[in-house]
């Protein structure tokens, strides 16, 4: 059976106060290799990504992209009672992960400094917009917000061009994927040394190290980076080029490549001793005429036949598909990459696979998205809530 597969976070316990996408990401990772995540909404609408679309039965397909391999339960965390069972819940947890604006854990009594005390073991993350300190730290967060005040926005688009946001959130899911390798190393030294940690998660910072090309030319000359279209900083031909019926992927970025381009796929062996072209800075240098040249000659023919040429060559090329294209071409579908469960509301449904291949303990895509509420009174059962009180519960609005 799947579910007897070892996993490599089996026994892990992850108690999830998040919504909408950075805190679900990360927990939805944590889960498909093997966590034990219990999911806490709010009563009435839930997790505000239930309210986003497109739906289907009247369920939210965008929640239950996210929130695969969870149960969920309903409560109202502004009463007591339903605290209280939030307390039971964190000692049983090895890790909380929220991402409220910065001071309402602690309006509501779940901040690290309360939890931690009533288990000291726990790693307690939290992902904000800007952290839990600096001049900022009050202020909402959003992934939009984040891209223009980390300057990919105005390196995003074509020379001289509008600012353009990068095609997905990612920032939002930049910020899952840093919470889950800092949760997971704050887990390495929980279980070394019996001691959790609060970490703090920024949506304005996680993106911050990955402009490494960008880093090197500012802190080296003060160079500030603008938009490039799909050009590469330091490395050419390697960019979108237009062939005669649509735009491929060219990625010469050696000279060994390139002098397989010009002379194995373009029949132009003269531009391997061009002096505008001779090294990559000379390239870098005479982008704008290099890319005329190439162009013109890529319009002699389909973007299929470059990609054969390409390929046989050695060059690195590719499509550039829409995602309709990307998620049904067939080297996605041998990794895995699709995969389908059934959805108590949804029925049949595809979802993105798990990206990570593990030769001795695969991630799983093992159940769907719980329903508003639905392991509500199984989950409050365990952490011995009976059938009665949870009917008092119920009528006291701490739990739905």
């Amino acid at each position: 059976m799947a579910n007897e597969v070892k996993q490599p976070l089996a026994g892990l316990k992850v108690l999830d106060l998040s919504q909408i996408m950075a805190g679900p990401y990360c927990t939805m990772v944590l889960a498909d290799l093997g966590a034990e995540v219990i999911k806490v909404e709010k009563p009435g609408s839930g997790d505000d990504s239930r309210e986003m679309g497109p739906y289907v039965n009247g369920e939210s397909t965008c929640f239950a992209q996210i929130n695969r391999n969870k149960m969920g339960i309903s409560l109202n965390l502004k009463h007591p009672d339903a605290r209280n069972i939030v307390y039971d819940m964190v000692r049983w947890a090895d890790v909380v992960v929220e991402n409220y604006r910065v001071g309402v854990t602690r309006s509501l009594g779940l901040d690290y400094d309360t939890l931690s005390a009533i288990n000291p073991r726990l790693v307690y993350c939290s992902i904000s917009g800007y952290g839990q300190t600096g001049p900022y730290a009050g202020k909402g967060g959003f992934d939009l917000v984040a891209q223009g005040m980390t300057g990919i926005m105005s390196m995003t688009g074509e020379a001289g061009g509008r600012p353009l946001k990068s095609g997905i959130a990612i920032y939002d899911i930049g910020a899952g994927l840093t919470a889950c390798y800092a949760i997971l190393a704050a887990c390495l030294h929980q279980r070394q040394t019996g001691e959790g940690q609060h970490i703090d998660i920024s949506l304005a910072e996680c993106g911050l190290p990955w402009f490494i090309w960008e880093a090197a030319a500012y802190f080296a000359e003060g160079t500030v980076p603008q938009a490039t279209g799909s050009r590469h900083r330091v490395s050419a031909p390697y960019q979108a080029f237009q062939t005669g019926d649509g735009y491929i992927i060219i990625g010469a970025a050696n000279q060994r490549t390139w002098e397989k381009l010009c002379a194995d796929v373009l029949g132009r062996p003269e531009w391997i001793t061009d002096p505008r072209f001779a090294t990559n800075s000379d390239r870098m240098a005479n982008i704008e005429v290099l890319e005329s040249l190439l162009e013109a000659e890529f319009a002699k023919a389909d973007a299929a036949t470059w990609i054969q040429r390409c390929e046989t060559a050695g060059v690195p090329c590719g499509p550039i598909n829409d995602f309709g294209q990307a998620v049904n071409d067939p080297h996605y579908a041998a990794r895995g990459m699709i995969q389908e469960l059934d959805h108590p509301r949804l029925g049949r449904m595809k979802t993105i696979g798990i990206p990570t291949h593990f030769s001795h303990t695969p991630g799983l895509v093992r159940t769907a998205a719980p329903l508003h509420g639905q392991h509500t009174d199984e989950v409050l059962e365990r952490f011995g809530v009976d059938a009665a009180r949870r009917a008092q519960l119920r009528e006291a609005g701490a739990i739905q």
